[in-house]
């Protein structure tokens, strides 16, 4: 058992770093767009074509009413959200599955 309790918790290594960088991405998006980047600088393409996706869903529910798009703080709160309940469970099952 202590093979598949090692593969749970390599998993949830994995989604913990995968998430922290997606974070990180949705962050480094939100503070270039205060700049009015050029847009067809490779770095600014490759950072809508990976956030906008997931910002997109979001800002039409929402709206721009505010006149502030809040929706990478909203993509980040959920980000934590899932790295504190679901890795979080993902290692204590493995931890429960090991003993």
């Amino acid at each position: 058992m202590f093979i598949l309790a090692n593969l749970i918790s390599a998993a949830a290594q994995i989604l913990d770093i995968a998430l922290s960088a997606y974070m990180w991405i949705v962050i480094i998006a939100a503070l270039i767009s205060w700049v009015n980047p050029d847009p067809y600088n490779p770095i600014v393409k490759f950072l809508h074509s990976v956030t906008d996706p997931v910002l997109r869903p979001i800002r039409r529910r929402i709206g721009f009413g505010l006149g502030i798009d809040i929706s990478p703080m909203i993509v980040i709160l959920i980000i934590l959200f899932i790295r504190r309940f679901l890795v979080s469970s993902l290692i204590e099952i493995a931890l429960k599955i090991k003993n």
